[in-house]
């Protein structure tokens, strides 16, 4: 399994991991079958938000969904999910399964079926903002992790697996977040996803400003800065 993080442009991508121990042959149906399923997944994702299928038969069967961020524009998403069908195969060539995140959008392929199943630890990847909070970190993480928690619930009942908000955590200053999973996933499974998700946030991002974890079926982020158009949050304070 290889881990890189790379930036492209002003449609960044964030993260990847080639996921698979197989490959293919170039020019051979599965990856035949693979091309299909991406440019397929670029074309459904535009109008929906989140797509999955699946392409070919037996060994040469592959399987994928793409997931944009659930308030970007349909045009951006297009865009990000275009971005990221050529990009994976760039930087997992010929392997047999592979995800890839931007910040505007998910996409994922693997040699055998994975809808509606939990991966928590082979696609994960988490980031976090360089700089610490001012003070209290003590105080700051549990108000941090409820913060999430509260989004966590608010996304498991939304009809797109999405919520996201800022809220005043310390009297002072404004914090953003959102959280979201893959809609293949059961409200149950969402639930799992994003909670595991949340502490690894807490763990792994201690104390600092902002920070998020991705893995192939949902993410969470907050920050210090509004990193969410701010035309579609809603204010909440705490």
């Amino acid at each position: 399994m290889i881990h890189l993080q790379t930036t492209f442009g002003a449609n960044r991508m964030n993260f990847h991991v080639c996921s698979s121990l197989e490959t293919f042959k170039p020019n051979d149906t599965y990856e035949a079958n693979l091309k299909e399923l991406l440019s397929y997944l670029s074309n459904e994702t535009t109008s929906k938000d989140f797509s999955l299928g699946s392409n070919g038969f037996g060994q040469n069967q592959t399987h994928g969904l793409a997931l944009c961020r659930g308030n970007i524009l349909a045009t951006d998403c297009a865009t990000c999910v275009d971005d990221a069908s050529e990009q994976i195969l760039k930087q997992c060539p010929y392997n047999e399964g592979a995800v890839i995140w931007y910040d505007n959008c998910l996409l994922r392929y693997l040699n055998e079926e994975c809808f509606g199943q939990l991966d928590l630890l082979i696609n994960f990847y988490h980031m976090c903002n360089k700089d610490n909070y001012p003070s209290q970190p003590m105080m700051f993480n549990p108000k941090t992790s409820n913060f999430m928690s509260q989004l966590a619930k608010e996304a498991v009942v939304n009809q797109k697996m999405y919520a996201n908000r800022k809220a005043k955590l310390d009297g002072l200053n404004i914090f953003y977040g959102l959280a979201q999973c893959t809609r293949d996933l059961s409200s149950l499974f969402c639930e799992t996803c994003l909670n595991n998700t949340i502490k690894a946030l807490s763990y792994n991002c201690y104390g600092r400003q902002g920070g998020r974890v991705h893995t192939g079926n949902c993410n969470v982020r907050y920050e210090m800065y509004d990193f969410i158009s701010a035309w579609i949050l809603q204010y909440h304070g705490v």
